[in-house]
């Protein structure tokens, strides 16, 4: 059964051939959404938009830190698609730094493709939500976030996702009478471009001691969470945080 059968959808950072963002915008497209890919370049945008299931997919460029970036991008979606169904923030960067060598400007590298980003790209797309009564936003935080770090990330990119979280409940809160809803994914350990290597073996084995299933996620295992978070599957759904980690974070 498709899903997303006429619903179109915004996922920013979603160029990465390996990463959450392409493997969320190709089984979005699976099930009968269109798909607008924003990204930093161009051309990769435009290609992994190319590269998806179905018809009328687009790629675009886009600088979610910018908020005029973001209100540009989503009036030519909306120009194109006429109505945005639903939006994923999965732009971000993170860094393995410790405390005390994150400088001023990892600090905002971090924080402001996470944190600001999100908040501009919602921004943007809000008012045609909240004009057709109907709209899901997915907002990609971090078992990061939740733990305080503890995988790959550093303390900055733990603050960054717990803001995601933050704001995420407040938008859900704020946002729910216009029939809009908001929520957040916090993947763990996931085998992306992001980690790919970045991990010595006896980190990876660590990590891996610590997820009760024993494996590292995969991209299609976010991408799963995001669709049912996007779809009607989730309609009672808003301000929550689905974990995707395999059962690292049982409480």
């Amino acid at each position: 059964m498709a899903l997303l059968t006429g619903r179109s959808a915004i996922i920013t950072g979603a160029a990465s051939p390996r990463g959450l963002g392409k493997a969320t915008a190709r089984l979005f497209a699976e099930h009968g959404c269109r798909v607008a890919i924003l990204d930093l370049d161009a051309g990769s945008a435009a290609s992994a938009a190319a590269d998806l299931p179905g018809e009328g997919h687009v790629g675009l460029s886009c600088n979610v830190t910018s908020k005029t970036a973001c209100a540009e991008a989503v009036e030519i979606v909306l120009a194109l698609f006429g109505r945005i169904d639903i939006l994923v923030n999965n732009a971000g960067i993170t860094q393995p730094l410790k405390l005390m060598e994150i400088t001023p400007e990892n600090y905002e590298a971090v924080t402001d493709v996470s944190l600001r980003g999100t908040l501009y790209m919602s921004q943007a797309v809000i008012p045609a939500m909240r004009a057709q009564k109907a709209g899901s936003i997915v907002n990609l935080s971090s078992v990061s976030a939740q733990r305080g770090g503890g995988i790959f990330g550093g303390p900055h990119y733990s603050a960054a996702k717990a803001g995601v979280l933050g704001l995420t409940k407040a938008m859900a809160r704020e946002l729910a009478p216009d029939g809009v809803r908001a929520n957040a994914l916090c993947p763990g350990f996931i085998a992306t471009d992001i980690t790919a290597g970045k991990l010595t073996p006896e980190m990876q084995a660590s990590v891996l001691a610590g997820i009760p299933m024993g494996r590292a996620g995969e991209a299609s295992d976010v991408a799963g969470c995001a669709l049912f978070l996007a779809s009607d599957l989730s309609a009672y759904c808003t301000g929550t945080e689905v974990d995707v980690n395999g059962g690292a974070l049982i409480h």
